[in-house]
């Protein structure tokens, strides 16, 4: 094993292995180069994606299955082999566990899902969960994916549970540098993570679109807005979930880099993409700090709106009430004469100004002084 080779795992707080320092040392014949990688598609409920056997950074083998691939590794000494599984069953990953000694408690992990990203160390093999993420433009939503690494002296199994990440066009990446790939399983762990990193940036932009649409929607008067914000919080707030734990994993990962000197093209890469993952956290958290000051700002101007529209109402029905004295008042000003008229213009004999000469003006006059009487009363209290 060469010193880069050792100085890599050491960074990582791992060591060979009994299993995997025998497999290296025993003669075997070298396993001819692969004409083709797989490409037709897999039968309908086979777990596993991809298969392959590198040798010095070239792929020299491509297993259709497990127990193929286990056997092909142990043939090809000095080789490290990459496994792609695509939401597999308790039995498959039970025979991983079993081949290459990985804890129970990282397998109960990649069984179950939903796990928060997270570095963990389980002897000579290094255990990661990423949490990758998509926007839809058609829904506006952002879509989320996990993907669990395990990471060993001499193989990389990737479990996806989700269609994002494609590791697929990480896989053709690297196997385009085999320099990268020839650094070891860490260069894949690397450009795993390269490519879940690279995969906010789209996210970030919808997100940031979204934030603008719904500034828009708030001074517009838009009904609908406090519910799209709510629900944009929600996402905000999943991706920074995905994001915030990358910061500590690369952190680890670097301190392990320099410790213990490992390539410093690999340590560069290393940092570049931790410099991502920091641009990220902070555009995400300045987000979600936006959309709580526009929740204020819309509670705000919802208020204002319907203290408004109060308004409105109260001017509207001082209004209708002022209108409503004036009628009342001239209703009562000319009920006086309906009720003088009435009573006189009974048909009974015996009524003493029935006959009497001046009982007409007099009914006029009672008439003109009620009404004006009454005209008086109602314009000193405002009603006219």
């Amino acid at each position: 094993m060469s010193d880069l080779r050792l100085r890599t795992l050491r960074a990582f707080g791992r060591t060979p292995s009994l299993r995997t320092a025998a497999r290296k040392h025993a003669a075997a014949p070298v396993v001819e180069p692969a004409e083709k990688p797989r490409e037709q598609p897999l039968p309908k409920g086979h777990s596993v994606v991809d298969s392959a056997i590198y040798c010095d950074g070239r792929r020299v083998a491509s297993p259709g299955s497990l127990a193929e691939t286990y056997r092909v590794l142990h043939k090809a000494p000095k080789s490290l082999a990459w496994i792609g599984l695509y939401r597999p069953d308790r039995r498959e990953l039970a025979s991983l566990a079993q081949e290459f000694d990985l804890h129970e408690l990282a397998i109960e992990d990649a069984i179950q899902a939903h796990q928060r990203p997270k570095l963990e160390r389980y002897g000579d093999t290094l255990f990661v969960v990423l949490k990758a993420a998509r926007y839809r433009d058609a829904t506006e939503e952002v879509e989320f994916g996990e993907v669990h690494v395990f990471v060993g002296p001499d193989f990389v199994v990737t479990v996806r549970h989700a269609e994002a990440p494609n590791l697929a066009a990480v896989r053709r990446r690297v196997e385009r540098d085999p320099e990268l790939l020839d650094r070891g399983t860490e260069a894949v762990l690397y450009a795993i993570m390269d490519k879940v990193v690279d995969g906010y940036a789209p996210v970030v932009a919808g997100l940031e679109n979204d934030i603008d649409e719904i500034e828009t929607e708030v001074f517009r008067g838009d009904p609908k807005v406090s519910r799209r914000i709510y629900e944009l919080s929600r996402e905000v707030i999943e991706f920074q979930r995905a994001t915030r734990p990358l910061v500590a994993i690369l952190e680890a990962l670097r301190g392990g880099f320099e410790k213990y000197g490992i390539d410093e093209e690999l340590q560069r890469s290393l940092r570049d993409v931790a410099d991502h993952v920091t641009e990220v956290v902070e555009k995400v958290d300045g987000f979600r700090e936006l959309l709580r000051d526009i929740l204020t700002v819309n509670a705000t101007l919802v208020a204002q709106q319907q203290n408004e529209e109060m308004k409105s109402l109260a001017i509207a029905s001082s209004e209708q009430n002022e209108e409503v004295k004036r009628i009342s008042a001239w209703a009562a000003i000319l009920f006086a004469p309906t009720l003088i008229g009435t009573v006189y213009g009974m048909n009974f004999d015996s009524m003493p100004e029935l006959h009497w000469q001046f009982g007409y003006p007099f009914a006029i006059g009672l008439m003109a002084l009620v009404c004006g009487g009454l005209h008086q009363i109602f314009k000193r209290r405002g009603w006219l």
